[in-house]
């Protein structure tokens, strides 16, 4: 006689083989089969079949010419992604765990998730929140916007969370790259120290300043640390540097406020530049990083070399705008 909702091994002879059905084929277990355990198993389903539909490339992973023995992503990669471990996320596509909400939020970002399939997994896990939870994207502060246009002649860039660059000013962009052209979400500046080739390489000490960066990363992470976007970055940088995975998973810290940067520039040549960043007071986790050199020194004529070419820059722009406007303007007279 078997307990109402429970699964026994069916009962074979030994040394029976006419049933063709296995103990391992049919996956029997005196697991209780209730609501809960049917969500995970359906969890677990539906992220096997979307790691398996995704490919390295659809997630920044560089994978040339290695032969892969399973469709799509292995489990050790979405589990990166997720900054989880990889037991966990096993026991998660086994159906063997409940996924709590941040966790489910953090595999929507990593298995690249629309809203629609959002939306599904949260209702497969029973979630009561139905979409997932998503922070505002930060806005740099006006007074910040203000003090950035000021300085003209200094290098500066507003972050915010997790190091993210709000804003800069001409001469900063002139130094490093120009940042609007790279994609929002790659726009972190601990990402672009890693894998931007330019910025990596024009660090003379790149890897005393790449360190630095990922233990305040890692001092800010304690503030946000159940944040997706967070979780992403981590997992993605791990995935592509061994060093950054290697350094996150030293737990190293670092809250200083200061420094010296040492630069190589394709046009000023070599820089010795003060780096000094000032929070916000508002609560709002940004922060105005500058970069500074005392007058006098060979560093702080590169910098006015540097503020020299990006406002003839502008005014080449601003002139162009202006001719445009007016045989625009010509146009539009002659059309009538």
């Amino acid at each position: 006689m078997t307990e109402a909702g429970v699964r026994h091994k069916p009962q074979v002879a030994a040394g029976d083989n006419s049933c063709p059905l296995t103990y391992e084929l049919l996956r029997f277990t005196l697991e209780p089969v209730t609501p809960e355990t049917n969500r995970a198993h359906a969890v677990g389903d539906f992220l096997k079949a979307r790691r398996a539909e995704l490919a390295p490339a659809d997630v920044g992973i560089s994978d040339p010419g290695s032969r892969r023995k399973v469709e799509g992503l292995r489990r050790e990669e979405v589990a990166q992604l997720a900054s989880i471990s990889v037991d966990y996320y096993t026991r998660l596509e086994q159906g063997r765990v409940q996924p709590s909400a941040s966790v489910l939020e953090t595999l929507a970002r990593a298995l690249r998730l629309g809203d629609d399939q959002q939306v599904y997994l949260y209702e497969l896990a029973g979630k009561s929140s139905g979409r997932p939870r998503r922070r505002r994207p930060q806005q740099v502060r006006p007074a910040m916007q203000r003090l950035l246009n000021q300085l003209t002649e200094t290098p500066a860039i507003v972050l915010g969370r997790h190091m993210n660059i709000l804003a800069w000013n001409d001469i900063a962009a002139a130094l490093y790259t120009d940042f609007a052209a790279i994609p929002l979400r790659h726009r972190n500046y601990v990402r672009l120290l890693f894998m931007h080739p330019a910025i990596r390489a024009m660090h003379l000490e790149w890897e005393h300043d790449a360190r630095a960066a990922v233990a305040a990363l890692r001092m800010g992470a304690a503030r946000n640390n159940d944040d997706p976007d967070l979780a992403i970055l981590v997992g993605e940088l791990s995935l592509q540097d061994a060093d950054f995975r290697t350094w996150w998973a030293s737990h190293q810290v670092n809250s200083a406020t200061y420094g010296t940067k040492h630069y190589r520039h394709a046009v000023v040549g070599d820089l010795v530049l003060d780096c000094d960043t000032w929070g916000s007071p508002d609560g709002s986790d940004q922060q105005l990083m500058v970069l500074t050199a005392a007058s006098g020194m060979p560093s702080h004529d590169a910098l006015r070399i540097l503020a020299s070419w990006t406002a003839n820059d502008a005014a080449d722009r601003g002139q162009r705008s202006s001719m445009e406007s007016r045989e625009g303007e010509r146009g539009e007279v002659s059309d009538t």
